[in-house]
């Protein structure tokens, strides 16, 4: 429980502790002082019941002792919750998007990666944004949950202090899938992670590696916008159509309330990622996927396309 993975453990976990602890203070206490006035007070021993109409010091006592108790729990709540609000200037900011059923994190370079990467020690910022539904992000470790509402823009910010991979996932129901939409925070030492940063923002390298591996481009897109969340590469079936074999494939879809078979081909994928709900494959339901159509361009589609075609 006291792992010190961030910079909110241990305000957090004692507010917890100030609070279980008050809580079996008086669990123990009224359980005994229930189970002293059933033998103290039956029948045998008291076969004529006394009637107290009142007592001034009584009253006093079970009004000051909690509200004193109330108060001692607030401070503690506040003094763990007060700086989770304060993010510091210096802090380095990556924006999180959660949609149905994935997670998304871009940082300021334009790097996008569907696993966070934060350097040990030092503060992060997140901008915590959701396209279709309200989310929540939660990492355990780190003791920080916020909720992610469509239309708003929320914050979250922490330090990792110790260097590691953490669970990352989303604590509000979202739908089907959503008990799989899960990631991690890699905790990295600040050299590791700037050579993991320079990495990725290289042209050069992600040029060379494309033109090594049909798709790779494209697969990097599949990955980052959660579509593996809902679409198989072994032949599985999930909320939406596996992507094995697809590219080329007849379906039969339903065309509002036609039905007809369709041969999968670039146009359809594209009106497939852009217009989702117009040609929708038979088995599956309408309405489960949103328009790419502000998040991905033609040619990124087009990287798609070619990815798609590698899995037969």
């Amino acid at each position: 429980m006291y792992s010190g993975a961030s910079n909110f453990v241990t305000t957090t976990d004692t507010a917890f502790a100030v609070i279980i602890g008050i809580s079996m203070i008086f669990l123990v206490g009224i359980t005994a002082t229930m189970l002293w006035f059933v033998f103290r007070y039956n029948k045998k021993r008291n076969p004529v019941a006394t009637q107290i109409h009142g007592s001034n010091t009584l009253e006093i006592v079970w009004t000051v002792i909690p509200t004193i108790l109330v108060l001692v729990m607030f401070f503690y709540g506040w003094s763990g919750y007060a700086p989770m609000n304060r993010i510091p200037d210096d802090a380095m900011k990556v924006r999180a998007t959660a949609r149905m059923w994935s997670w998304l994190f871009e940082y300021e370079n334009g790097i996008k990666t569907d696993t966070l990467y934060i350097p040990v020690d030092k503060a992060v910022a997140l901008d915590l944004i959701s396209v279709d539904v309200i989310h929540s992000l939660y990492i355990p470790a780190f003791r920080v949950k916020e909720d992610m509402v469509p239309g708003k823009t929320n914050k979250m910010w922490f330090i990792g202090q110790k260097t590691g991979d953490y669970e990352l996932f989303c604590t509000e129901y979202c739908g089907l899938s959503h008990s799989y939409m899960f990631t991690e925070v890699k905790v990295l030492p600040q050299a590791e992670f700037d050579a993991w940063y320079a990495r990725m923002a290289d042209t050069t390298l992600q040029a060379q590696a494309a033109a090594a591996n049909p798709g790779f481009k494209g697969k990097q897109l599949v990955q980052t916008n959660g579509c593996v969340a809902c679409h198989s590469l072994d032949g599985n079936k999930l909320i939406g159509p596996t992507f094995k074999g697809l590219y080329g494939a007849e379906h039969t879809v339903m065309t509002g309330n036609d039905e007809r078979t369709i041969t999968v081909d670039d146009e359809y994928i594209k009106r497939s990622i852009y217009e989702p709900d117009a040609d929708v494959t038979k088995g599956y339901t309408k309405g489960m996927m949103i328009s790419y159509k502000t998040q991905l361009t033609d040619a990124d589609v087009a990287e798609i396309i070619e990815y798609l075609k590698t899995i037969k």
